[in-house]
């Protein structure tokens, strides 16, 4: 192990057993390195490669903190990452998006309430056939997100988030050149919500999952056409 990455999971290690909580300080950097066997040039560059993927906060002139470690923050490397790839690996994110979205969904109609349908129905009567196609995407990511939230884990709506950058990007595409995009996506939402509101697990779970391969068709297509 390399003696960069051996300072990385030392670190780790001191978190994962709870000797270094969410929001605690981190020992002096020099206390720390002579703690754990390390140079202090070792540490120095764990402690970056911590900051990056936000594990570590460096405050100048104050130390460096442990965040408070939330999966949204964790996962933010994730949606970098995923913006770098081209439209082929946009395909596989995709199918990735396809398998998580239609088991958050599932897991909404089994625990949504009434004001949780009601929000997510004033979201659907918010927008009009007339909206244009970047109100339309906006639309779409806050409805999604509303479903991810009522799965009740932290994880997997922050892990569908991540996906959705570069996912929003192939919703404006679509929008642009296929007609009745709008009237398309609002019925495809209105039949996810009516699932949902019956506590139809197989129905909310099935029906996202259709919503999710249509874009994908669509994208497979126009990437054959190119």
């Amino acid at each position: 192990m390399a003696v960069t990455d051996e300072a990385i999971s030392k670190i780790k290690d001191m978190i994962v057993s709870g000797e270094l909580t969410p929001g605690s300080r981190l020992p002096p950097e020099k206390e720390l390195a002579e703690r754990l066997g390390l140079s202090r040039s070792s540490m120095r560059e764990a402690v970056k490669a911590l900051e990056v993927i936000r594990v570590l906060d460096v405050r100048r002139g104050d130390g460096t903190y442990v965040t408070s470690l939330e999966p949204k923050l964790l996962l933010e490397a994730i949606s970098f990452v995923v913006d770098l790839h081209d439209d082929d690996s946009l395909l596989e994110i995709f199918a990735v998006r396809r398998v998580l979205e239609s088991h958050a969904t599932g897991l909404a109609a089994q625990q949504a309430e009434e004001s949780d349908v009601a929000e997510l129905e004033a979201e659907i009567a918010a927008v009009s056939l007339e909206t244009d196609i970047d109100s339309l995407v906006e639309h779409d990511v806050r409805f999604h997100a509303g479903i991810a939230r009522l799965a009740g884990n932290d994880y997997l709506a922050s892990l569908l988030e991540s996906l959705t950058g570069q996912t929003v990007r192939a919703r404006v595409w679509r929008g642009l050149t296929q007609a009745g995009a709008v009237e398309r996506t609002l019925a495809e939402h209105r039949a996810i919500l009516d699932a949902i509101a019956d506590h139809d697990i197989d129905l909310a779970t099935s029906v996202a999952q259709v919503h999710i391969a249509g874009i994908e068709r669509w994208l497979r297509q126009a990437r054959d056409r190119s």
